[in-house]
C-alpha cells in the first residue's frame, strides 16, 4: 500500500465524516454550542442533562427517562442530506444485540427536516457510570492481568456481534468501558458498524473509523469483516500492555505514513510478558486477515494467560523492560528447577576443569542459581558468561571457554521467553549418557514459542556433539573421533580441531534439521491441545458452544 493511497483513502474519509458534521446554523454547530441543547426534552420524554462527550458521529449527553424514570445516554447526531440511512443502520446494528458485554439500544428516532438542510437523530441507550480504558491506560489503572481480563470481556461481546452479523469497525479504548458498580467490560458505539447480511452504505474506497486503530485492509477503503475487529482489539491491548500505539502519530498525514509500516512485536516492548501472549497479540496484528485467529480463539487464549500475568498495577507507565529485569515473578517449581539446573551446569563445569576449589565453585553456583530465580534468562547468560571467563582466565583454559561462550550467550540473549528452558541443552550429554539424548528435543518443545525450541533443540545438539568429540564417549552419534588433547588450551586448536570437524559436517547438519522439527512441531501440537481443552473447558462453563466471559472482579484501581 503506497502512502499515494493512504492519502487517497484519507480524503475519502474526511468526505465521509463532513455527512455527520453538524448543519450551519443547527444547535450543534460551534457558533450556538453544545449548551443550547442542555435542558431541553427530546422525543418526549428524554430530558438533557449533562453533555459526555462528542465525536464526529454525534454528541452523547446524560439524560432523564421522564417516562421510567431513569438515566439514559442520548446521543444525537446533525445529519446531512442523505445520511439517514447510514444512521439508521447504526439503530439497527445495536439492536440486534443483547449481551451484557454490549452498551444496549433503548430506542431509536431520526428526523428529516428536508431539502439540505438534512436531520437530526437520537439514539437512547443504557447509561453506563465507568472510566473508559482510554482514560485508564492515560491514567495508568491497568495491571496486567486487568488489561486480559478486559481483552477477554470484549472478546465474548464481539462473538456476540460476529455472530448476528454485526462487525463493529471502530475498535479503540474509548469505546470500551469499564463500569464503575459492575464486573467486566462493555463494548460501545456502534456508529460505524457493518451488518454482514445486508448492504453496505459505505461506497468503495470510502474509509470509516480511527485511523490509528483500523486494520489495514479497512484503512484502504476495502470491506472490513470480524479480521478487522480482532485487529483493532488487539491493537488496543497493545496499547494497554506496552504503553505505545505505534500507529498514532501527532497528525493525520504521520498517521497514514506509519500505517505503511509494519508494527513492532509486543514482546520486544515488553520481554516480561508471557511469549505465547506476545505471539498471540502479534498473531492478530498480521496485515493478512486471513491469517488472525477469529475472535473466539482470542478469547480462549487471553483467559488462558490470566495465571501468567501480575495483577499489581505498576507505578510507572509502562516501561519496556530487557534481559536484565526481575519482572518474571512467582516462584513456582518450574522456576526452582530451572534454577537448580543451571546451577548445577557450573558446578559440573568447575569440577570437570580440576581447577577449582571449593569456595570459588560453591559462590559462583549459589550467584547463578539466585539470579537464575530472579530471570532465568539472565541467569544462563552470567552463568554462559562467567564460565566462559573463568576458563580462560583461571582455569587456563581459553579454547575451553571460548566454546563455552560460542555455544551459550547466543542461546540466553535470543531466546524469548523465560529461559527456564534453555536448561534442557546442556543437560542433553548428561541424557546421552544413559542413551536419551534423542528425548532433548521433545523436552525442548516445552519453550513457549517455536523460536524458543529451535533455539533448545540446537543448543542441546551442539553441546551433546561437542562433548562426544571431547571426551570419545558415545553420547548420540558415534561417529565422531576423540579430539586430540590440548584443544582446551589454544582458543584456535578449540575451533579448528574441534568446533569446525564437528558441527560443519553432513550428520551434525541432518540431525540438526531433525531435532529442531520435532521440538518446533511437538511444541505446536502441544499448544494446540492445550488450546482446545481450554475451549472445551470454558464452552462447558458456560453450557453452550462458546466460551464463557471471564467476568473481572475489580473496580479501577486508584492507587
Amino acid at each position: 500500500m503506497s502512502i499515494y493511497s493512504l492519502y487517497l483513502q484519507f480524503a475519502n474519509f474526511r468526505s465521509t465524516a463532513d455527512s455527520y458534521r453538524p448543519a450551519a446554523g443547527s444547535l450543534e454547530s460551534p457558533a450556538n454550542g453544545f449548551a443550547q441543547m442542555i435542558g431541553t426534552t427530546v422525543l418526549q420524554r428524554f430530558e438533557l442533562n449533562d453533555r459526555l462527550g462528542a465525536g464526529g458521529f454525534g454528541t452523547v449527553y446524560r439524560a432523564w427517562d421522564r417516562r421510567l424514570e431513569r438515566s439514559v445516554a442520548v446521543k444525537v447526531i446533525e445529519t446531512g442530506p442523505q445520511s439517514g440511512p447510514r444512521i439508521q443502520r447504526e439503530a439497527q446494528a445495536a439492536a440486534r444485540l443483547n449481551h451484557p458485554g454490549i452498551v444496549t439500544l433503548f430506542e431509536f428516532a431520526h428526523h428529516e427536516f428536508g431539502g439540505r438542510e438534512g436531520g437530526r437523530a437520537f439514539l437512547v441507550s443504557e447509561l453506563v457510570d465507568g472510566e473508559t480504558v482510554r482514560q485508564m491506560i492515560d491514567d495508568n489503572l491497568l495491571s496486567d492481568r486487568e488489561v486480559a481480563e478486559i481483552g477477554a470481556d470484549i472478546c465474548e461481546a464481539l462473538d456476540h456481534a460476529h455472530s448476528r452479523g454485526v462487525v463493529h469497525r471502530d475498535l479503540k479504548p474509548a469505546n470500551l468501558i469499564c463500569p464503575f458498580q459492575n464486573s467486566g467490560a462493555k463494548l460501545m458505539d456502534f456508529g460505524v458498524a457493518r451488518l454482514t447480511d445486508g448492504d453496505d452504505l459505505t461506497n468503495t474506497g470510502d474509509v470509516l473509523g480511527t485511523l490509528s486503530y483500523m486494520a489495514p485492509e479497512q484503512a484502504e477503503g476495502m470491506s472490513a469483516g470480524p479480521p478487522a475487529d480482532v485487529y483493532s482489539l488487539a491493537l488496543t491491548l497493545f496499547e494497554a500492555w506496552s504503553g505505545v500505539n505505534p500507529r498514532r502519530q501527532s497528525s493525520p498525514g504521520a498517521t497514514l505514513r506509519a500505517l505503511d509500516r509494519d508494527l513492532p512485536s509486543l514482546s520486544r516492548l515488553r520481554p516480561d510478558l508471557p511469549c505465547e501472549l506476545c505471539d498471540l497479540i502479534d498473531s492478530c496484528l498480521d496485515r493478512e486477515p486471513e491469517f488472525r485467529p477469529d475472535i473466539e480463539t482470542l478469547g480462549v487464549r487471553l483467559e488462558g494467560c490470566l495465571e501468567l500475568l501480575d495483577e499489581k498495577v505498576p507505578d510507572q507507565a509502562h516501561q519496556a523492560e530487557s534481559i536484565f529485569s526481575f519482572a518474571d515473578r512467582g516462584f513456582d517449581s518450574g522456576r526452582i528447577l530451572a534454577a537448580a539446573g543451571i546451577g548445577g551446569i557450573v558446578a559440573t563445569v568447575m569440577t570437570m576443569s580440576g581447577a577449582a576449589d571449593p569456595p570459588t565453585l560453591a559462590v559462583f553456583s549459589l550467584v547463578t542459581s539466585m539470579l537464575s530465580l530472579l530471570n532465568a534468562r539472565l541467569g544462563f547468560l552470567v552463568a554462559a558468561g562467567g564460565l566462559a571467563a573463568w576458563l580462560s582466565v583461571v582455569a587456563g583454559m581459553p579454547g575451553a571457554g571460548l566454546l563455552v561462550a560460542m555455544v551459550g550467550v547466543p542461546a540466553a540473549i535470543f531466546t524469548r521467553g523465560s529461559g527456564r528452558p534453555l536448561v534442557f541443552g546442556p543437560l542433553a550429554p548428561l541424557l546421552g549418557t544413559f542413551g536419551a539424548a534423542p528425548f532433548t528435543p521433545l523436552l525442548a518443545a516445552f519453550a513457549c514459542d517455536w523460536r524458543d525450541r529451535a533455539i533448545v533443540a540446537s543448543t542441546g545438539l551442539a553441546i551433546t556433539a561437542l562433548a562426544e568429540a571431547a571426551t570419545g564417549r558415545k553420547l548420540l552419534f558415534g561417529k565422531f573421533t576423540e579430539v586430540a588433547p590440548g584443544w582446551q588450551d589454544s582458543p584456535t586448536a578449540a575451533v579448528s580441531d574441534l568446533l569446525l570437524p564437528t558441527l560443519f559436517t553432513v550428520t551434525f547438519a541432518v540431525s540438526l534439521v531433525l531435532w529442531v522439527t520435532v521440538a518446533v512441531l511437538v511444541g505446536a501440537i502441544v499448544n494446540r491441545a492445550l488450546d482446545r481443552r481450554e475451549a472445551g473447558r470454558a464452552a462447558r462453563e458456560r453450557g453452550g458452544l462458546t466460551f464463557s466471559p471471564v467476568g473481572s472482579t475489580r473496580v479501577p484501581n486508584t492507587n
